[in-house]
């Protein structure tokens, strides 16, 4: 299962990229032979003076025709990293051949785009750094591709 992050706006050169890309490598090498990967970051600009009623469709065009689409927001389901592993091998079992996780700008998500999801995941009640969460999500990715290998990387 292809999986891609939608994001608005542009993960500059710095700290944040360089933990993304460790995370995104690991990611795709833990998880090719479990039939997940390659990971995806397409990100959009963020629409002056449009919010997130102008970022949404910018999101959706990102996301691959037919992908599995999952929002991050912090009104969406709280899972641990083995239930998101369990969740997201659950898809791939399905036969979903393309995720799609859209993050979105300083504003949040369009209530809209949020309804319009498969799935909503949180991090947690409280707001992070949109930057930031790219970097938590890849984590994540990396995190679930190991349990579901059962390397050591997460431990109960």
């Amino acid at each position: 299962m292809r999986v891609t992050i939608a994001a608005v706006g542009r993960l500059r050169a710095g700290p944040e990229k360089d933990i993304f890309d460790d995370y995104a490598r690991r990611f795709e090498r833990t998880g090719r032979p479990l039939g997940l990967g390659p990971l995806s970051l397409l990100e959009v600009e963020a629409k002056k003076g449009g919010g997130m009623g102008a970022e949404a469709p910018l999101l959706e065009g990102a996301c691959p025709q037919g992908a599995l689409r999952v929002v991050l927001d912090e009104r969406g389901a709280q899972l641990d990293s083995p239930a998101l592993a369990e969740r997201i091998a659950g898809w791939r079992d399905e036969g979903r051949r393309d995720m799609c996780l859209m993050i979105g700008g300083a504003d949040g998500l369009a209530p809209d785009l949020r309804d319009r999801a498969d799935f909503s995941l949180s991090f947690g009640r409280m707001v992070w750094p949109h930057m930031l969460v790219r970097v938590m999500l890849a984590e994540q990715l990396y995190r679930a591709a190991s349990i579901l290998a059962g390397t050591p990387y997460h431990r109960d």
